[in-house]
């Protein structure tokens, strides 16, 4: 076991950031969430399922989810040119890739349900904690789903594997592993990994950031429970 001297942070290796989620904090959207963990904060917002303009996108056995991610100027500490570029696109696909095997979309032919996530504040972690939030926001929007996605990250860092890198461990770490999932079954619907893993630590970091998955869900369901009790 690793002692918290590893992390700069004072964190154990298998403890995550603080972590919160708000539910519903978006008037004029169908669903809404805002987390924040870390120094992330991520506001979530939910159109639909709705008819769409763009009639090429529409399939007649099935709803479209698109998702658009985007991080703010401001968000970071040197100042990102507005606008998508490569990284928001790439994010935006595997986002809608990840969060689609959950969603019952079979219910709402020829619709479209678009997803907007907007990084306000960019810490480490950002598509990770989007996929949370936005899974949160669509089922806030009353979308049939079979599960509420969830997103978290191991890595390696000092030669030894830790969970929900900081955004200084993901830039000066060995390996990152963003992983999503379905908590009732278990199903991986994100698994990337990028950087220099063994096999063994590659098996290590993805029990890891399964095991923060299952925790960050917890969090996912209270805050759904919070806002409709509260109603």
């Amino acid at each position: 076991m690793i002692g918290s001297s590893l992390r700069e942070d004072g964190r154990e290796y298998n403890e995550l950031r603080p972590l919160k989620i708000e539910v519903g904090v978006l008037d004029r959207a169908d669903g809404s969430a805002y987390l924040e963990v870390g120094g992330n904060k991520i506001l979530v917002a939910v159109y639909g399922p709705r008819e769409s303009y763009i009639r090429r996108l529409l399939k007649p056995n099935t709803g479209v989810i698109r998702c658009r991610y985007n991080m703010a100027p401001f968000s970071v500490d040197d100042r990102k040119r507005p606008g998508p570029d490569r990284r928001s696109s790439e994010i935006s696909k595997i986002t809608a890739d990840a969060l689609r095997p959950a969603l019952m979309l079979e219910n709402y032919p020829r619709s479209m349900v678009d997803v907007f996530i907007e990084v306000i504040e960019a810490e480490g972690g950002t598509r990770c904690a989007g996929i949370t939030a936005a899974s949160v926001a669509l089922a806030d929007a009353g979308i049939p789903m079979k599960d509420i996605v969830v997103g978290c990250a191991a890595g390696k860092v000092n030669n030894e594997i830790v969970l929900d890198l900081s955004e200084v461990e993901d830039k000066e770490g060995q390996a990152d592993l963003p992983l999503a999932i379905m908590p009732r079954t278990g199903e991986i619907t994100l698994l990337q990994s990028d950087g220099d893993l063994s096999e063994s630590e590659f098996s290590k970091a993805l029990e890891l950031a399964m095991d923060g998955c299952m925790q960050v869900s917890e969090i996912q369901k209270e805050a759904l429970r919070k806002k409709y009790t509260d109603e």
